[in-house]
C-alpha cells in the first residue's frame, strides 16, 4: 500500500525493524531535549506529514521494549491518524515509571501500523439478537 510522506525530519523514514514486523518505527525530531517527568506527558513531534489513503487510519502505538524497560507509552494507545488529516504526525507520550526520561531527537519512540477500517451505517432497532454473553461485561465471562 502506497502512502505519501512528506519527511521535514533529519531523520530516515520510519521502517520495519524484521521482515514480519507489523509496526513502522518512528523517530523524535524534537529540536531539543524532552523531559518526561514521572507521570508527566509530552507531545512529540516526529518531521512526519502523510496522506493515507481512504477507508485505512495509521495507528500509532507502543514501542514495547520502551514500555517495558523505561515505562514510557503512547498515552492513547493506539492513537489515530485519520485519512484526511495533513498535519505533523505528533507521539503522545507518557512516563509511567518513577525516573525521569529524556528523549532525545532520533530516539525510536513509536510503532506506525497501517490498518484498514470500515465505516458504520447505523440501522436504528427496538432488539438486539440474543448471544450466549448478553449484555455481561467487564469480567462476566469468567475467564482467567
Amino acid at each position: 500500500m502506497i502512502v505519501k510522506v512528506i519527511n521535514k525530519s533529519s531523520n530516515p523514514l520510519p521502517g520495519y525493524a524484521t521482515g514480519f514486523a507489523a509496526g513502522l518505527d518512528v523517530r523524535a525530531d524534537n529540536p531539543e531535549p524532552i523531559v518526561l517527568q514521572p507521570l508527566g506527558r509530552a507531545m512529540v513531534p516526529t518531521g512526519l506529514f502523510l496522506e493515507i489513503p481512504a477507508g485505512y487510519e495509521v495507528q500509532v502505538r507502543p514501542r514495547s521494549g520502551l514500555a517495558a524497560k523505561k515505562g514510557i507509552t503512547v498515552l492513547n494507545a493506539p492513537g489515530t491518524i485519520d485519512a484526511d488529516y495533513r498535519g505533523e504526525v505528533c507521539v503522545i507520550l507518557v512516563n509511567l515509571s518513577d525516573q525521569p526520561f529524556t528523549v532525545e531527537r532520533g530516539e525510536r519512540i513509536a510503532q506506525l501500523v497501517l490498518a484498514k477500517h470500515e465505516v458504520i451505517e447505523w440501522e436504528e432497532t427496538d432488539s438486539l439478537a440474543e448471544s450466549g454473553r448478553g449484555a455481561g461485561g467487564f469480567g462476566s465471562t469468567g475467564v482467567k
